[in-house]
Formats: C-alpha cells, structure tokens, sequence
C-alpha cells in the first residue's frame, strides 16, 4: 500500500476525530496525500475540482434546493400534513401515521431530508406531544420518516450518483426509487404501530369524506409538482436539470402569487440560503473528486476490491459486506462525498455479482440514509432534535427499532432486485 495513501487515510480520521467540517477533511486530506505523491498539490487539487463540478447534471441540485427553500418557507407543508390527517387521523395513533405520510409527501417534492425535518417537524413534534405522545417518540419518528425523500424523487443525491457512475439516466435512478421509498415509508409505519398497541393510543375523530376532499383541493397543487416532474422526464418533455428548474418556477408562483404565503421581502433572504447550502454541495463534489484523483493514483480501490472479493466467493455474504460498510461509512461522513468516493471503489465489485448500476445505487442510497439518522453527524438527527427541544442522549433509544426497519428495508432493496428495477423496466 503506497505512502500517499497512508497519509490520505491517516489525516483523513484524525480530523474526522477532531471534528473539523467535512468540506476542509476531504480538501485537506486530499491535498496533503497529493504532495506525498510528489506531485504539485494546489494545481492537481484546483484541477479536479473544477473538473468534477463541471457537470451538466449537477446544474439541477441548485435549482432543487432552491425549490425545497421556498417550499419550507411557505405553507406547503401544512397543506401537506392537513391531507394526512384527513385520510388516516381516524386510526389508532393517526398522528404517527400522518408524521410519516406527510414527511414522505413533502420529500417526494422537496428532494430535501433536512426540509422536511424542519417543516414537517416544526408542526408535527408540538402536536404529537399535545396528544400524548412521547416528545422522544415523536422526534425519532420525524428523524427516520424524513429519510424517505432520499429515495422518492427528485432526490439531489440521485442526482450526484448518476455523475459519480457517468451515463447513468438520472430519470430513470429517479423511477427506481419510488416503491424502494415507499416500502420505507410503510416500514416505519409498521414500527410505529408496535408503540401504539403497547401504549394504547386511541383515534380521533371518523371518516370525513368531505374533510378529505378539502384539504385534497387544498393541497392539490402542491401534489401536482411531483406529476409535473416525474411525468415531464418519463414523457421526455424535458431532462431532471429542466425538469429542477420548472420546479422552482412553479413553487415560487404558488407560494407568492397563489398562496401568498412568502412576500417579495423574503425572497433574498431564501436566495442567500440556497446559494450558501449550494456552494456546500458543490465544494463537497469538487474536494471528493480531489480525493477520488488520489485514490486513483494509489491504486487503491483495485487493492480494496480484490481485499473484499478475497473475505468469499459467496455473493450474499459480499453484498452483506459491503452493506456493512456503507452503514458505516454513513455514520461519518456525509452522503454526498461518500457517494462520490465509494461509488467507484464498490461499481467493479456489484457489477462481477450481477448487480446493476441502477439497483446499486438505490442500495447505497437507502443505506446512507440511515447515517442521517445517527451520531456523529446524522443532519437529520442533530436538526431534529433542535426542532423538537430534545437532546440526542433522549432520542437515541426511540431510534433504535425505526433504524432496525430501515435496515430490514435495505436488505429487502438489496436481494429483490425488482423493488428498483420492476417500475423503470416498464416504463423505459
């Protein structure tokens, strides 16, 4: 194993350890294993970062987030969480259910975990404990439920696969999502009902069709951006980067012309935010593409994959593995550089097992998922608890069965390939 790579891996965790931000650990890391190499550090490290950016499909993650901050701003949200209440408030510990419909509602048109922790959690986590239940309870739930719109298009971390593999349609990782999504929104649901029945959790109110209907029409345009989206790339109208931008038109003509729920004052304080988050993004991609340039160089994700191939010959004990290890590497690092430095290491693995790009990718991404959820730097868990007033010694408990479904739920996505591959088969 070369020098430079030692060196990579070495600065890497300590500053990991000593908490510096994601952003510098990879820069620097990356940086300092260049000189090892002998190269000229600041033009190779200048140079894949601007090369890894230089994307046409990443243009649609600043349109996306935009998108998601006008939605969080607005009263998208509630509109959402007014609908799940009407159609399923009714059952025994409706609010729990309408927590995971509504942040899976408010995901699949957001594309945001950390929006829906914030909007979805903001209204739901006061009245959930208003009702009785356990404010922990309550805040684990809206934690686990937001991870949902990683999976259900449009997801920005989709987006950032299909540029880690090249070539990859993002339309159709978008399609391959959906039921995977689905199946984790009724998963938690599942989880969810084992606290009900032990904690006696009773209904209210009854079916009211007429209820249904109003906040349906109420809603009814919010739910129509994701026909908007999803229909506009399956019927070729236009591409996931179109497709990003039509969705910020259309959020910011219903929440300040039709709605009227954000003034013309407010807007550059969202535009600001949005810049802010998106220059995040994009000096993650372009430091994990640094990185990526030296990984290269050492030859070291040959030397991983043929360590890893080595454990057995067996394929359920490999993808067990390499599940294993996205969990873990979800636990400390962040989705986005984790996607664009661990996709090319595992892509030569899954493809010598039989897997597809498609259904790899929606298994990495439902197994990142779950380090959104847990410490160290879980953002949905740190957000979370900040929106519910709790700490995280309090929710860690609670998290303990809805991570144990989603576990199940990846490993449900990584032996029935058809949970990703069935809807974008026949919809090609």
């Amino acid at each position: 194993m070369s020098i430079a790579f030692i060196v990579l891996c070495l600065s890497f965790v300590s500053m990991l350890l000593l908490g510096v931000p994601i952003v510098s650990v990879i820069a620097i890391s990356s940086t300092i294993a260049i000189m090892a190499t002998g190269r000229e550090p600041l033009e190779i490290s200048s140079t894949s970062m601007a090369h890894g950016v230089d994307s046409f499909a990443l243009l649609a993650i600043p349109f996306f987030i935009l998108s998601g901050r006008i939605m969080g701003h607005g009263t998208m949200a509630q509109r959402l969480i007014d609908l799940a209440s009407a159609l399923v408030i009714r059952f025994p510990g409706g609010l729990a259910y309408v927590n995971t419909i509504a942040c899976t509602l408010f995901g699949s048109i957001s594309g945001s975990s950390a929006a829906a922790v914030s909007s979805i959690g903001a209204f739901m986590i006061p009245q959930m404990k208003e009702k009785g239940y356990d404010k922990d309870f309550a805040t684990a739930l809206t934690i686990c439920s937001s991870t949902t719109g990683m999976l259900i298009p449009p997801s920005n971390t989709m987006i950032v696969y299909s540029v880690a593999v090249g070539g990859l349609s993002v339309g159709a990782i978008f399609i391959a999502g959906i039921i995977p999504g689905l199946l984790l929104a009724f998963a938690l649901m599942v989880t969810s009902s084992f606290y009900i029945l032990k904690k006696n959790i009773k209904g209210e109110g009854s079916f009211n069709i007429n209820l249904i209907w109003v906040t349906f029409k109420r809603a009814f345009l919010s739910l129509f951006l994701i026909v908007i989206v999803i229909g506009g790339i399956l019927g070729g109208i236009f591409t996931a980067t179109e497709s990003a931008a039509i969705s910020v038109l259309y959020a910011f003509v219903l929440e300040v012309f039709v709605y009227r729920d954000i003034s013309i004052k407010e807007l550059p304080k969202i535009f600001a935010d949005s810049a802010q988050t998106t220059g995040i993004v994009m000096l993650i991609v372009g430091a994990s593409c640094a990185m990526s340039w030296v990984l290269t160089m050492t030859n070291a994700p040959q030397e991983i994959v043929q360590a890893i191939m080595g454990i057995s010959d067996n394929k359920v004990i490999l993808l067990l593995v390499i599940n294993l290890i996205l969990l873990l590497v979800g636990t400390f690092m962040d989705m986005t550089p984790a996607i664009l430095i661990f996709t090319p290491i595992f892509l030569p693995i899954v493809r010598e097992l039989g897997i597809t790009d498609l259904h790899f990718g929606i298994i990495m991404i439902a197994n990142l998922s779950i380090g959104l959820c847990t410490p160290p730097v879980g953002t949905c868990l740190f957000l979370g608890c900040g929106v519910g007033k709790t700490d995280i010694g309090a929710v860690a408990p609670k998290l303990i069965p809805y991570v144990i479904a989603m576990i199940i739920v990846v490993l449900f996505i990584t032996f029935i390939p058809a949970l990703s591959l069935w809807l974008p088969s026949i919809m090609k």
